[in-house]
């Protein structure tokens, strides 16, 4: 029996897609799957904020590569590397908003910052193991890990020039949180550890307000119903992993404080940990 349909002009291939739009609400709600491939469960991601760690110089940087070091011996944990650009990134951005860029020219020009984040980490962790990782090749990760190397990815998601405009302004709506949440989501690596210059996550930003008061460890559900408007993470991705199927626990801890980030690695509490 041929799996070739015809009857309207066309020629299709047999299927329940076939003559539908790929955009009627619902046909995608009929496409919906619990069956997701994660290709990468057994690999942590490390988020290295750039102004909240790069941007503070040897003093916040060294004791971190110290920790990744330890925390490559034995290759008993697998480890892709995402890095902020930092104040760079602001002031790139601050230059681009008065000469008019359009949106995804910023954000391409974010990527290029967050480059040089990455080469400074991969000269300190080079005599270890590492390398950077070229934009959007997640297909070399498998080589990476066959030969002991840990990947150094800048966070800024892949859209470039395709950006979508953002809700609100003119700045990229797509930041480095998000765009590290997105690697992990689609490639399935078993959670995210975002190291910041905080204890976790506050109701308010601890930086302007002296009684701001750190969230516990909850469930992403729990967090959505008291979201602060000023987040240490990009608002869009908690609007992501809502929908999201892979990604079950990301880890929000203080990079200057030495310890904090291993425990995350190794699954203990710290920070603030939220579930899905």
């Amino acid at each position: 029996m041929s799996d070739l349909v015809g009857g309207d002009g066309r020629t299709h291939i047999h299927s329940k897609l076939m003559r539908e739009s790929l955009q009627n609400k619902s046909v995608l709600s009929n496409t919906d799957s619990e069956r997701d491939l994660q290709i990468f469960p057994d690999v942590t991601l490390v988020s290295i904020g750039g102004q909240s760690i790069f941007d503070r110089g040897k003093d916040a940087i060294l004791p971190l590569v110290d920790e990744l070091i330890e925390l490559k011996k034995g290759n008993k944990h697998k480890i892709v590397i995402g890095v902020g650009g930092g104040t760079r990134t602001r002031h790139t951005m601050a230059i681009a908003t008065d000469l008019g860029l359009p949106v995804g020219g910023m954000a391409q020009l974010v990527g290029a910052m967050e480059e040089l984040n990455a080469i400074l980490l991969n000269t300190l962790l080079a005599p270890h193991g590492s390398m950077p990782m070229q934009r959007d090749h997640f297909w070399d990760l498998p080589l990476y890990f066959a030969e002991g190397i840990t990947p150094i990815a800048i966070s800024v998601p892949p859209y470039h020039f395709w950006e979508p405009p953002p809700d609100e302004g003119h700045l990229p709506q797509h930041g480095s949180d998000f765009g590290l949440f997105q690697m992990a989501e689609v490639l399935g690596f078993g959670q995210i550890v975002f190291v910041k210059d905080e204890d976790g996550l506050y109701d308010k930003d601890p930086k302007k307000h002296a009684d701001a008061k750190k969230l516990p460890d909850m469930t992403l559900e729990q967090l959505l119903a008291v979201m602060p408007e000023e987040n240490i993470l990009d608002q869009e991705l908690f609007r992501a992993w809502k929908h999201a199927k892979n990604t079950k626990r990301i880890a929000i801890v203080n990079g200057l404080v030495r310890g904090e980030l291993s425990k995350a690695v190794r699954g203990e509490r710290a920070g603030t940990v939220v579930t899905k």
